[in-house]
């Protein structure tokens, strides 16, 4: 079989025209010191991709080490590979990595392979920064925790050749987009939780299509649903791999199907397809295998006459018309596995189908075979099992002298008094124990950790497992197919010049969805265990489809391990004689010469780009809290505390005066010289929270001032602290109240009152500040309550501003929180205040059922929906709502409260009311609840069932640090 696949492409992008301002050289060689100083500048400055890459490292954990021991990551980081000082691979599998994939992705402008595959713990949405990678050949993205939906903007990346995102738990539908990508080769979406229809073109609307030149469609275990589009065929696709088994496909296979000639194999079982399997289906004559099983398929059994190098078709569990078994069968002479229980078959066995050459594995148990079977006497020499359980056969010819494993439980032969025939009986499932023998060795006793190599050598292995997706042979026991595997993969491997002493194959075994499994294990050579760069290697060559299996063992992908043994760098070199300094100080006097020419003439093309990348890593670097000059944010009224005052304010940040901790770092209660309260929030190394976003909540939240507001009181950013101090909240989060952490009982009352502040506050930011601003975090999280229970809004480090008053939206990089995010915000990356609302809309049905948006899989926007019944009394919500809420009283107003909620949510903003509306519709609510929404504040606190507070203070919940823009853990289901 042909396993074509098209190798990686990679590129290289030179700067040109760098000897064309020999002016500014001659202009400053009377200033060399000068000089130098900017050839030092230059050159910590060149690569701007460096302050993207420790962006990037400061929202992941556990990155190689020497991202810490080297400031330039073209000159040693792990898994960094760069042209010309910018970064055009990032390739990091099996590290271990957690964390999120930050918007700051987008910005490696050169970058043209992201492998991030086999790191769990990067969880989290796929970016729509993710589109401007607009150089990208490779996005390889394995067995990751991503999540949610795949953003529209994959569909920019016009040099992708190879897209493999398969394992992860991507949701939504597949992005029309990404038929724009002319030259993909590879498309691997499998395993996810993808749903909706499969994307065709129409108008100007892109589908997958337009793929033409793609070899490799791999859709399966996802939940699309709909017909398989006769339009996604056409005689000029190129496929070679057609995989949506295992989804919720419905309807006709559509006869386009059989222009595809390309196709080598045809996975669309485990669906719910219907009807006739299309007559020009034989024109598929280079199919090597096509399954078909476990759908509805109807009509008559389709006739495979052609299909010459068919070796693997199963066709089981469908329900086609009544047939004696088709005389073509034994016309398919590669044929190792025919799978057809469940079809209708009738008739008797002819005695040369079992003489196909290649048949190892047959399987027409459920029908209604008949008469006498014989398999003769010149039966396959590779023929393994025969299975044709609960048939109608009453004989068997070679009954005393048979050497395959032979299944006829419940057949007529099998119910005749006394039979003892060993077909009779049900066959034990049980998997192979291969594993790779020792090469002419004894194995040893390894020490704990360790394994035994096939060398004999004990080493700490590099661990997986490799899913075969269509095998062309069913027979596992036979073991030169393993030995082929193993010579494979260290050919490649030793190509590849990976450190690889030996490779070890085991355990293989067919899983359900018919894919063979085999256990892999690759050894190191030289040491005992890989280095980091070793394990790098080997987990792309994997992932990447670099390492390309025998014919036979088809499609793959590899799970691989996280790999707990690397070695450590040595540390170690060997010392220069006198003659290699000499050598090396001659050739470093003439680099420096040519360095000086190149700095000289780079220097002001440079500039532009070093400041901007300076303003994005150290916003404040030229901040002068003394003279206000450089790029001081405009504030009003907050003061610049230095590290000092806040230190004396926190008895030096003691123990006890700590109240908190969250992602962004730790939170301090003190108090200042006038004696009053405050909260103050000190950043930790590696926040998720950049310095634009520190100074865009001074900036915002020193210019707003509003009783339904948190108060900014100061800020410091001295001595490399970032720290932001608060007015002192005492009775903690909206979440903390709803979820009994804070013991402060919410009756109907107090929550009518309570989203009337948080609206008010809301309000403001839309109507009255100058600009507007969008808080784009807002949840009961972010929801804080005084000594009075008034609700301020808190957490303005997501905010934006719409500039000024007659813009409507923002463009920009979705951040948010997932189940209060707006669906159409993430979808479109325009940020309006109707996306306010809708987080707003949420956190109301929050306050009324206490439940979190996403909980246990159920969105609560959607379970409100279903329950609702506006016939009934409280809208037949009883078992929704909170019991704490009073549901023994008369709540007058709540089904207006779910009224406006609703409203809130639609998937539309155009159909949300303002900010302005929900206030005056909570205020008429209130009004007809008798009470008086003027009322400064529920009630005092101090009338709270204080002895059922625990004793976590209310910040500990990342109230006010709750940066979650690059956190999405819980799946998101709008709809």
């Amino acid at each position: 079989m042909q396993n074509s696949k098209k190798e990686s492409v990679n590129g290289e992008v030179n700067d040109a025209n760098l000897l064309s301002s020999r002016n500014f050289l001659i202009s400053s060689s009377r200033q060399p010191l000068l000089i130098l100083f900017i050839l030092f500048s230059f050159t910590a400055a060149q690569n701007n991709d460096y302050t993207f890459l420790r962006a990037l490292k400061d929202a992941w954990q556990n990155t190689p080490p020497s991202w810490e021991d080297n400031s330039d990551p073209c000159s040693g980081w792990d898994g960094i590979r760069c042209t010309n000082g910018r970064v055009t691979s990032i390739t990091l599998a099996s590290m271990g990595l957690t964390g999120s994939l930050t918007g700051d992705i987008g910005q490696f402008s050169e970058l043209q392979i992201l492998d991030l595959s086999y790191n769990t713990g990067l969880t989290g949405p796929l970016v729509p920064a993710i589109g401007n990678l607009r150089k990208l050949t490779n996005l390889i993205l394995v067995n990751c925790g991503f999540s949610g939906p795949l953003p529209d903007t994959l569909g920019n990346l016009e040099n992708l050749i190879y897209m493999s995102l398969n394992f992860n738990r991507f949701t939504g539908s597949i992005p029309p987009s990404i038929g724009n990508i002319e030259n993909l080769y590879w498309l691997d979406l499998a395993d996810n939780r993808l749903s909706g229809s499969i994307p065709v073109s129409s108008g100007t609307t892109p589908g997958l299509d337009m793929l033409i030149h793609a070899k490799h469609f791999h859709f399966g275990r996802n939940m699309l649903t709909g017909p398989l589009p006769a339009r996604l065929f056409s005689s000029n696709m190129t496929l070679i791999h057609l995989l949506f088994e295992n989804n919720q496909l419905s309807g006709p296979i559509p006869s386009t199907l059989g222009l595809v000639k390309s196709l080598e194999v045809v996975r669309l079982d485990r669906n719910r397809l219907t009807d006739d399997i299309p007559s020009n289906i034989n024109n598929l004559t280079g199919v090597f295998e096509m399954f078909l099983s476990n759908n509805r398929l109807t009509g008559p059994v389709p006739n495979l006459t052609g299909l010459g190098v068919l070796n693997y078709l199963d066709l089981s569990n469908n329900t086609f018309d009544e047939s004696s078994v088709p005389s073509w069968f034994s016309t398919l002479q590669a044929l190792t596995t025919l799978k057809m229980s469940n079809t209708n078959l009738v008739g008797v066995l002819p005695v040369n189908f079992f003489s196909i050459p290649q048949l190892q594995n047959v399987d027409l148990g459920g029908n209604q075979l008949n008469g006498t079977l014989n398999i003769g006497s010149t039966h396959s020499n590779q023929l393994q099992q025969v299975d044709l359980r609960d048939n109608q056969i009453g004989d068997f010819t070679q009954r005393s002298e048979y050497s395959i494993e032979l299944i006829l439980a419940g057949n007529p032969i099998c119910m005749e008094s006394g039979v003892t025939d060993k077909f009779c009986n049900l066959p034990t499932v049980t998997t192979s124990t291969y594993s790779t023998p020792p090469s002419n060795c004894v194995p040893t006793s390894c020490p704990s950790g360790q394994a035994s190599s096939p060398n004999c050598r004990c080493s700490f292995p590099y661990t997986g497992n490799l899913f075969f997706r269509a095998p062309s042979f069913s027979d596992l026991g036979n073991t030169s197919v393993y030995e082929s595997l193993r010579n494979a993969m260290m050919i490649s491997f030793q190509r590849s010049q990976l450190p690889v002493d030996s490779v070890s194959v085991r355990n293989p075994m067919k899983n359900l969805d018919d894919y063979l499994v085999i256990n892999l294990q690759v050894f190191p050579s030289g040491n005992d265990r890989f280095d980091r760069s070793g394990i790098l290697g080997l987990g792309f060559s994997l992932s990447n489809q670099t390492f390309k299996p025998p014919a036979a063992f088809g499609t793959y992908f590899f799970i691989g391990e996280n790999y707990d043994f690397l070695l450590g760098s040595s540390g170690s070199g060997k010392k220069s004689s006198n003659t290699g300094i000499i050598v090396g100080a001659a050739v470093g006097g003439c680099v420096l010469v040519v360095l000086l020419v190149v700095a000289g003439m780079y220097a002001f093309r440079q500039k532009g780009r070093a400041e901007r990348a300076t303003h994005e890593s150290r916003p404040f670097a030229l901040w002068d809290t003394t003279t206000g000059s450089g790029g001081v944010p405009q504030l009003k009224g907050a003061k610049a505390f230095s590290f000092e005052e806040l230190s004396k304010c926190t008895n030096n940040f003691s123990e006890t005066n700590n109240i908190g901790t969250g992602g962004y770092g730790m939170v301090y209660r003190g108090s200042l010289p006038n004696g009053q309260l405050i909260a103050i929030k000190r950043a930790k190394q590696g926040s998720t929270q950049g310095g634009l976003e520190f100074k865009t909540e001074i900036e915002l939240l020193s210019r707003v001032h509003h009783k339904n507001l948190v108060s900014l009181v100061g800020f410091c950013f001295d001595q490399g602290e970032q720290m932001l101090v608060y007015e002192y909240i005492v009775n903690g989060t909206v979440k903390d109240s709803l979820s009994g952490r804070s013991g402060i009982r919410l009756d109907w009352t107090r929550r009518l009152r309570i989203a009337l502040g948080a609206a008010k506050g809301l309000q403001y930011l839309h109507d009255l500040a100058d600009p507007p601003i969008i808080h784009r975090d807002v949840k009961t999280n972010n929801i804080l309550l005084d000594e009075r229970l008034v609700a301020k809004v808190a957490d303005f480090g997501l905010s934006k501003s719409l500039g000024d008053a007659n813009r409507t939206h923002v463009t920009t990089q979705v951040k948010g929180t997932m189940g209060y995010m707006d669906p159409e915000y993430y979808m479109t990356q325009q940020l309006t205040e109707k996306s306010d609302v809708y987080s707003f809309g949420v956190v109301l049905l929050e306050l009324i059922t206490a439940r979190s948006p996403i909980e246990k899989g159920k969105y609560i926007v959607r379970e409100v929906r279903q329950a609702m019944d506006r016939s009934k009394e409280l809208y037949n919500l009883h078992e929704v709502l909170d019991p704490t809420i009073g549901l023994s009283t008369q709540l007058k107003g709540l089904e207006r409260f779910v009224d406006v909620s609703l409203r809130c949510v639609e998937e539309t903003g155009s159909k949300r009311p303002t900010m302005s509306d929900v206030v005056k519709e909570i205020e008429g609510i209130m009004e007809l609840a008798g009470l008086n929404p003027n009322a400064e504040s529920a009630a005092n606190s101090a009338g709270y069932d204080d002895g059922s507070r625990g004793s976590e203070h209310p910040y500990t919940n990342d109230s006010l640090f709750a940066y979650s823009g690059d956190h999405f853990p819980t799946k998101f289901d709008p709809k």
